[in-house]
């Protein structure tokens, strides 16, 4: 595998690998020099297309710690603004010598077009494209599943994770349901059928539109709440009741969800952007120890 471009890409092998060398290097962050010489002489380029904070700052924060030589690009301020292509700006990075490429892209497929289309020789690691996947925050939430379910080894066999929320733009929720039923997770994913998306019945899972169905029995619930930057348009809820049921739980869905042994919540701080007021899951909402140690994951 030479880019990462996509869950679906990541074989059980790899993704284990990827997660013991991540525990590996997490120990990095403790130490009193935070460096090693796995990367010196490269040269990491972070191409940032979308306003990012946490993300881009995990991958330069890692490469870093690997002793990389890195460039931060972002599109704003830049001469994007002015008409510059993707192309344009991969040839510039091709001439520059870069050696990866962490791409975010608010279109779909733009990681893969850089991949393969001969314009630079770098690997590309997807770090977000338009709603289609990002790779390496399914494989920081597989890590925290992993380090709470299973004691940090193995697989994922056997444990039943329940996704909730908006499936259909969710790049993470698509890339969570093909890593997760790689590493051997039951996965299951709950939505109103206006939030779901066309051909899911393909996917490595199970749908369900009733929450009270999905949660008994779950060991791991990952919640990520609807907001308005990710919606193409405001009438994806066919009525108000459904998008009062899915932006908040009940007394009684609170308490399904408390119950399972771990829960990621997509509007913790420390997870992915969200507007509004946050608070952390009860159970083990990703933490900020979690969030560094994504540097590590980043690198991989």
């Amino acid at each position: 595998m030479r880019h990462l471009l996509s869950a679906g890409d990541v074989s059980r092998d790899d993704a284990i690998t990827i997660l013991d060398t991540a525990a590996e290097l997490s120990r990095v962050t403790d130490r009193a020099v935070k460096k090693l010489p796995t990367l010196r002489g490269r040269t990491v380029v972070n191409l940032f297309f979308e306003d990012s904070t946490r993300t881009r700052i995990s991958f330069e924060a890692a490469a870093k710690r690997l002793s990389a030589d890195v460039i931060t690009f972002s599109a704003k301020g830049s001469s994007v603004s002015k008409g510059e292509s993707l192309k344009d700006t991969a040839l510039t990075l091709e001439a520059m010598g870069a050696d990866a490429v962490i791409v975010r892209h608010g279109a779909s497929g733009a990681p893969h077009r850089l991949a393969h289309s001969g314009w630079i020789e770098g690997v590309v690691i997807n770090a977000g494209d338009g709603t289609h996947e990002h790779p390496t925050q399914a494989l920081l939430d597989a890590y925290t599943l992993r380090s709470h379910l299973c004691d940090g080894e193995g697989d994922l066999g056997g444990q039943r994770i329940v996704i909730v929320g908006d499936v259909l733009h969710s790049r993470v929720a698509r890339s969570n349901v093909l890593l997760l039923r790689t590493l051997g997770a039951d996965v299951t994913v709950v939505a109103p059928p206006t939030l779901l998306p066309v051909g899911i019945e393909s996917w490595p899972c199970s749908v369900s539109y009733d929450l009270d169905e999905a949660l008994p029995g779950a060991d791991a619930v990952m919640i990520g709440s609807p907001f308005a930057s990710s919606w193409t348009a405001v009438t994806t809820f066919s009525s108000s009741r459904i998008s009062s049921k899915m932006s908040r739980s009940s007394g009684r869905h609170a308490s399904l969800i408390s119950a399972a042994r771990c829960t990621i919540s997509g509007a913790c701080p420390c997870s992915r952007n969200r507007g509004g007021r946050r608070r952390p899951a009860r159970s083990c909402s990703i933490s900020a120890t979690a969030r560094r140690r994504s540097s590590t994951i980043s690198r991989s």
